[in-house]
């Protein structure tokens, strides 16, 4: 009986072990979370973070100005694939979050750190190179803003 009890108790305890592993290993496939809005920074151990001399993501976009309420085409290009990101339209003049995604593709994901849609993420840990956004201007002018 008590040989019983010990395979019980292993067995449960590999279950609570696999299980809490896939809850972790799931919880950041499926983007970045809230917490991250305000500095960017990913909350998972996991994450390698990459000198910006090593960078190899860039952001671009074909517009140089735009007016309140512009759609503006932002593309994420990569030399090496990754999974995971988040992206935000912020105000050089005080880093506040501004605009919205009107536009995602596929493996990604809205988010909303202080209005609906202000913030993309990835939905999926899929390797990624070159994404493609578009982000609308607030109808009110903001002044000049950075993607980052």
């Amino acid at each position: 009986m008590e040989d019983g009890r010990k395979v019980h108790v292993v067995i449960i305890g590999w279950a609570c072990t696999t299980l809490c592993l896939v809850s972790y290993t799931a919880a950041f496939s499926h983007g970045a979370s809230l917490s991250a809005c305000a500095d960017m920074m990913p909350k998972h151990m996991r994450a390698q973070l990459h000198s910006p001399r090593n960078n190899y993501i860039t952001i671009h976009t074909n517009m140089s100005s735009f007016f309140p309420g512009d759609k503006v085409p932002v593309t994420v290009r990569s030399s090496r694939d990754f999974m995971g990101f988040l992206l935000q339209a912020r105000k050089v003049s005080n880093d506040e979050i501004t605009g919205t995604f009107v536009f995602i593709p596929p493996g990604s994901k809205l988010l909303t750190c202080f209005e609906d849609g202000d913030t993309v993420t990835h939905s999926d840990k899929s390797l990624k190179r070159n994404l493609s956004f578009v982000w609308k201007a607030p109808d009110q002018p903001i002044g000049d803003i950075k993607f980052l």
